[in-house]
């Protein structure tokens, strides 16, 4: 899954449960569900560095789609437990994701079991046709997408 993919579901966790700790472990496990399903990655094995405008923009527009969604319904900083757990959603949706970053590029050793059971999720093999990123493989990601973003505008 894109990184807009698993903002927009970890967000809207996070707008739906009122526990933090709850949101947490479920914006996790919806991680490893989301990932479950086909999708194709901008990102493989191969990438460096270099590639990093595409997280860059990945995460600028997730994180832009939910500003504009709660600008959009006016929605306050004072509004402290409510934003705080679509925050709480946001990172922990995320935080598989960083953790593979953490093991694959920084070398962090330790966390090489969650690495390995997080890419045992992906159905298709690295480098296979249906892991290249295109409209075609990412069907999923937009359908939970789009669902994400009809739910956070009628949350609540």
């Amino acid at each position: 899954m894109i990184l807009t993919t698993h903002i927009l579901s970890g967000a809207l966790v996070g707008a739906e449960i009122k526990n933090p700790y709850a949101v947490a472990g479920l914006a996790v496990g919806l991680h490893f569900v989301l990932d479950i399903l086909p999708h194709g990655d901008y990102l493989d094995k191969k990438s460096g560095w270099r590639e990093f405008w595409k997280v860059a923009l990945d995460l600028a527009i997730g994180l832009g789609l939910i500003a504009a969604l709660f600008f959009r319904r006016g929605e306050t900083p004072f509004d402290f437990l409510y934003l705080r757990n679509i925050w709480i959603g946001i990172f922990f949706s995320l935080l598989p994701d960083g953790t593979t970053l953490l093991y694959w590029k920084m070398g962090m050793k330790f966390l090489k079991p969650i690495y390995v059971f997080h890419q045992k999720l992906h159905r298709a093999s690295d480098f296979s046709p249906e892991r290249k990123f295109s409209f075609r493989n990412n069907p999923w990601d937009i359908l939970i997408s789009l669902a994400s973003i009809f739910a956070l505008i009628i949350a609540r």
